[in-house]
């Protein structure tokens, strides 16, 4: 089976908080591919370079109503200091932590175009386990 790739980008500016709340701004791409249905991915230009994390496209939707997420990576939702609805995208590595606030609208512009492509619950469909199973044995 052959799945013809649709993907879904998603350019943003999220607020990095550091240490003493003080909020940057940071460049960032969501990004999201059927062939990975339930995976999506962030990009961060970081001057010269840029840095991916991968992680769980449901973590993300269900980081918008509640915490979530174990492990490296943490979603929830706040208000920021005008009371506008944000989420809070936490990362963790051995290399040290990043807090990031985005614009919650953002957020689910982005899912819901996921959506499109690939509606929650299809994402089986979209899974080719011949290819998996090859590349896992190969």
């Amino acid at each position: 089976m052959d799945i013809a790739p649709m993907i879904v980008t998603h350019n943003l500016t999220l607020d990095l908080i550091d240490a003493s709340g003080t909020a940057t701004p940071l460049d960032a791409e969501l990004h999201y591919d059927n062939h990975d249905p339930y995976a999506v991915s962030a990009c961060f230009a970081t001057g010269a370079t840029s840095v991916r994390w991968v992680f769980g496209r449901a973590l993300l939707r269900d980081g918008i109503f509640q915490p979530t997420g174990d492990g490296d990576v943490h979603v929830w939702p706040c208000l920021d200091s005008a009371g506008r609805a944000v989420t809070i995208i936490e990362l963790a590595s051995p290399d040290g932590e990043a807090l990031m606030q985005a614009k919650t609208e953002d957020v689910c512009a982005f899912l819901r175009r996921c959506e499109e492509i690939v509606p929650l619950g299809s994402e089986v469909l979209h899974v080719d386990i011949d290819k998996a199973i090859s590349q896992l044995l190969g």
